[in-house]
C-alpha cells in the first residue's frame, strides 16, 4: 500500500458543541468503568488463554455505560454522552490489557520459574501497568494526525460505531438488556459444568477407518458466542484447519509412525513410564507432541506474514506521526476543549519514569539478572512499543480491532531480542525471562495503543475533550492491571498453562520461539511444515492467522466456534428471506454473545480462585450416567444454549 496523502476534506462537526452544561468527566464514570472494564478483562483473559482469541469490547461496554447512567439518572440527573464515553473509555482500556499478558506471561508456568502469588501478581500487574502508560501515551502524540488529520483515510470502525451508537441512545433506546442476558446464561452454564458438573465439558467421536483422527467439541458458552461474533466464514476457516490437523495430520503421522521401533525427536513431554512409540500414542498425545509444532509453526509465519504486509503502512505512519509531531507538537490549551491533549512534558515524563522504572526494579524484567541487562531490556521496551503503538492504532484505523496482528508484532519483539541477548551470551532462564517480559509490555502497550485509537476516534466523533478521555485511560489502565494479573496467575496456579484446558496458544508460542533462538533445539522440520501452511493460505487468500489458529489448537475448540458462525449464517438468512433488518438481528445477537463470554470468563475465574483457596479443584455433585447418557446431555443442554441466541437476536431485533 503506498502511502495515504493527507486529506484535505473539512474535519466533521463533532456532535456535541464546545460550549456544554454536560461534564465530560466524572469520577463515577471511571468508576463504572474500572468495574466493568475489570470483568470483561477478566473474560477476555480466559477467553484467550483458551482459544487464542479476545473479543473487542468498546460496543458492549458503551451500551452498558448507556444503560447504567440511565438508571441511576434519579441519582445523577445531568449525566449525560460525554459521560458515557468516558467509562466507556476507561473500561475498553482496562479490558485489553488481557492481550499482553495472556500473550507471554503463560510461559513463566511452562518453564516452572512463575513466582509465588504475592510476588507474580506484583510482576505481572506491574508489567501490565508499564505496557499500559506506554501505550496510553505514546497515543497522545499520535492523535492529532492520525484521528484527525487522516479522519477521512481512516475509518476506526469500532469507534466509529461506538460513537453512532452512543449518539443514537442519546436519542433514546438501549440494548443493554442482551448483553446481561448473555452474562447471566453464560455465568450459570460455567457454574453448572465447572462447579456441579452436571454433564461432561466434552464429548469425542472417533472416526472409524482413518487412523487415530478424532473429532469432538466443547460445547461452551464463551466458544458459540465468539463463532457468533466471528461469523460463518472466519469460523469456518478456523474449523478447516483443525480438521486438517485432527483428520489430516495426526492420522498420517500415526500411519507411517505405527511401525517404528524408534523414539521420533520430539520425544513426548513427561510420559509416566518413559519415552512412548508413536504406535504407543493417544490422538491427544500425537497433537501434543508433534501436531502442535506445525500449528506453532503455522501461527509465527502467520503472524509474521502479517506484519510484512503492513510494512509500508508502518513506515508511512511512523514518518508522519513523527513529522506531526514536530510541526504540531500537542495542545495543552486553546479555546476549543475539543482540541486539548495531555501535555508534552506529562507525556515524554512519564515515558521515561516508566523505562526508569523497568530498568531499576529488580523482578519486574524477568525472574534475576543483573542491571545490565535490565536497561537494555528497558531500552528495548522503549523502542518496540513506540514502533507498534503507532503501527497498531494505523493498522486497526483501516480494519479494526480484530485485524490487528498484535502477536506478529510480538514475535517480532522477541525475535528481535532473543537474537541480542543470544549474541551477548544471556541464554540463561534470567535471559529467557527477560525476553519473555519485554515481548509482555510491548503486547501490551501494541494492544492499548490499539485499542486507545478507537477510543479517541469516538470521543472526536461525539465532541469529548481528549486530555480527559486520555486521564480515564489512564486510570483504567492503573486500576485494573493488579486484577486482572491476579486472575491471570489463579488461573495458571490452579490449572496450568500449555495443556488442554487452558493451552494458551500465543504464550507457548512465544515459548516456543524464545527456545528456539537461545537454545537451538527444536523439530525445525515441523516447525517449517507449519510455516508452509501458512504460506500456502496467504496465496490462497485465506486469513492465514485464523487457519493457523485451527490448526494449532484442539478441534474440538474450534467445532463450537463453528458452530456459532453457522448460527449467525442461519440469522442472516431468515432475515433476508423476510425482508428484514439482518444486520440489526445480529447486532443484537453480538451483544449476547459478548455477555455469553464474560459470563463464562468471569465464573470461571470465580470457580478457579474457590480451589485456590479450597486447596483442590471443584468434585461436582458426583452424578455417574450411564454409558454415552452424559454426552447427550451435553449436547442438548447446548443446542438449548444454541437457541437462545438465535431467538434473542430475532426477538430483540423485532422490538427495535
Amino acid at each position: 500500500m503506498a502511502d495515504t496523502d493527507l486529506t484535505t476534506d473539512p474535519a466533521p462537526e463533532p456532535y456535541t458543541p464546545e460550549q456544554t452544561p454536560l461534564p465530560d468527566f466524572s469520577i463515577k464514570a471511571v468508576i463504572a468503568g474500572v468495574i466493568f472494564g475489570a470483568l470483561f478483562g477478566t473474560a477476555n483473559a480466559y477467553l484467550g488463554l483458551r482459544v487464542g482469541l479476545t473479543i473487542g469490547t468498546s460496543i458492549p461496554l458503551a451500551v452498558i455505560m448507556v444503560a447504567l447512567f440511565r438508571a441511576l439518572r434519579p441519582i445523577f440527573p445531568n449525566t449525560g454522552i460525554l459521560e458515557w464515553n468516558i467509562g466507556q473509555a476507561t473500561g475498553s482500556s482496562a479490558s485489553s490489557l488481557a492481550s499482553g499478558l495472556i500473550f507471554t506471561v503463560p510461559a513463566l508456568f511452562m518453564w516452572s520459574v512463575a513466582p509465588t502469588a504475592a510476588t507474580g501478581i506484583f510482576q505481572f500487574g506491574a508489567l501490565a501497568l508499564c505496557g499500559g502508560v506506554l501505550g496510553v501515551l505514546f497515543m497522545v502524540p499520535l492523535r492529532r494526525f492520525l484521528i484527525i488529520r487522516e479522519h477521512a483515510n481512516l475509518p476506526y470502525p469500532e469507534g466509529t460505531a461506538a460513537a453512532q451508537l452512543l449518539i443514537a441512545a442519546d436519542a433514546g433506546g438501549s440494548r443493554a438488556k442482551q448483553v446481561f442476558q448473555g452474562l447471566g446464561i453464560g455465568g450459570v452454564y460455567k457454574a453448572l459444568t465447572g462447579l456441579a458438573r452436571l454433564w461432561p465439558g466434552e464429548v469425542d467421536l472417533h472416526v472409524p477407518v482413518i487412523p487415530k483422527a478424532q473429532i469432538g467439541i466443547e460445547p461452551t458458552p464463551a466458544l458459540i458466542g465468539v463463532g457468533y461474533i466471528l461469523g460463518y466464514r472466519v469460523s469456518a476457516i478456523m474449523v478447516a484447519g483443525g480438521l486438517l490437523s485432527w483428520l489430516g495430520l495426526i492420522p498420517i503421522i500415526a500411519h507411517f509412525g505405527d511401525g517404528l521401533q524408534v523414539h521420533l525427536f520430539p520425544q513426548p513431554m513427561d510420559p509416566p513410564h518413559g519415552p512412548l512409540l508413536i504406535s504407543q500414542m493417544t490422538a491427544s498425545q500425537i497433537w501434543t507432541n508433534y501436531v502442535r509444532y506445525i500449528g506453532a509453526g503455522a501461527v509465527a509465519t502467520a503472524g509474521i506474514i502479517a506484519v510484512v504486509r503492513n510494512i509500508p503502512i508502518m513506515v508511512s505512519s511512523l514518518r508522519a506521526s513523527l513529522g506531526g509531531l514536530s510541526e504540531t507538537g500537542v495542545a495543552t490549551t486553546g479555546q476549543d476543549r475539543r482540541s486539548r491533549d495531555l501535555p508534552g512534558k506529562l507525556v515524554l515524563g512519564g515515558a521515561g519514569a516508566v523505562i526508569l522504572f523497568l530498568a531499576l526494579v529488580p523482578h519486574v524484567i524477568g525472574v534475576g539478572g543483573g542491571i545490565g541487562l535490565r536497561m537494555l531490556a528497558a531500552l528495548c521496551v522503549g523502542v518496540f512499543a513506540f514502533v507498534f503503538v503507532t503501527v497498531s492504532a494505523r493498522i486497526v484505523g483501516l480494519m479494526g480491532v480484530t485485524s490487528n496482528p498484535t502477536s506478529g508484532m510480538a514475535i517480532v519483539t522477541l525475535l528481535g531480542t532473543a537474537t541480542l541477548f543470544y549474541a551477548l551470551g544471556w541464554t540463561d532462564a534470567a535471559g529467557k525471562a527477560a525476553v519473555l517480559t519485554i515481548g509482555t509490555v510491548v503486547c501490551v502497550a501494541a494492544s492499548i495503543g490499539g485499542d486507545m485509537s478507537q477510543d479517541l476516534k469516538c470521543g472526536y466523533l461525539i465532541g469529548a475533550t481528549p486530555a480527559k478521555q486520555q486521564v480515564a485511560e489512564l486510570l483504567g489502565v492503573i486500576g485494573c492491571a493488579f486484577f486482572i494479573s491476579a486472575a491471570v496467575y489463579l488461573l495458571g496456579h490452579q490449572y496450568g498453562f500449555g495443556g488442554k484446558e487452558f493451552p494458551a496458544p500465543q504464550a507457548t508460542l512465544m515459548k516456543t520461539v524464545i527456545e528456539g533462538v537461545l537454545s537451538a533445539n527444536l523439530p525445525w522440520g515441523m516447525v517449517l511444515t507449519g510455516s508452509a501452511l501458512a504460506i500456502m493460505a496467504a496465496l490462497l487468500g485465506v486469513p492465514g492467522l485464523a487457519f493457523a489458529v485451527g490448526v494449532y489448537l484442539p478441534l474440538s475448540t474450534m467445532t463450537p466456534v463453528f458452530v456459532g458462525g453457522c448460527l449467525r449464517a442461519y440469522v442472516e438468512w431468515r432475515a433476508r428471506a423476510a425482508g428484514q433488518d439482518a444486520k440489526a438481528q445480529t447486532d443484537v445477537g453480538v451483544l449476547m454473545g459478548s455477555g455469553l463470554i464474560a459470563g463464562e470468563g468471569l465464573t470461571g475465574v470465580a470457580i478457579a480462585l474457590w480451589a485456590f483457596l479450597a486447596g483442590s479443584r471443584p468434585s461436582g455433585l458426583g452424578i455417574h450416567y450411564p454409558a454415552h447418557v452424559g454426552e447427550a446431555v451435553s449436547l442438548c443442554a447446548f443446542a438449548l444454549l444454541g437457541y437462545l441466541l438465535v431467538r434473542a437476536s430475532r426477538r430483540a431485533a423485532a422490538e427495535l
